[in-house]
């Protein structure tokens, strides 16, 4: 695997669960790079936002369109690793933007 831009390992860590977003989290924080920093935040934003609508499906009772959830996590899921395996920083469709803004935290 080629990994020209610094940062694009822990990018790619970030899209392997809550969990690899974690870790990538810890992995930049010595030294700081903006590009893993900014597909954190978009996987991050990816993760919750599907963990989210499972808890809120589950609750509500309408589970039977869980199936609609995983395909549009794994569809979006699929945009943003592509975003990384391209090296671009090109925001999620409707989302990605506010990820940013509200993923602050995440430096």
């Amino acid at each position: 695997m080629s990994n020209s831009t610094p940062g694009k390992t822990t990018a790619i860590v970030s899209y392997i669960t809550i969990v690899g977003c974690v870790i990538a989290i810890t992995m930049n924080i010595e030294p700081k790079n903006a590009f893993a920093r900014f597909h954190i935040r978009q996987a991050f934003g990816i993760h919750v936002l599907f963990h989210a609508l499972a808890i809120l499906l589950t609750y509500t009772g309408l589970v039977y369109l869980s199936f609609l959830i995983y395909i549009f996590y794994l569809i979006i899921w699929v945009f943003g690793f592509l975003q990384v395996l391209n090296e671009t920083t090109k925001p999620l469709p409707f989302l990605g933007k506010h990820f940013q803004k509200w993923f602050t935290f995440i430096s």
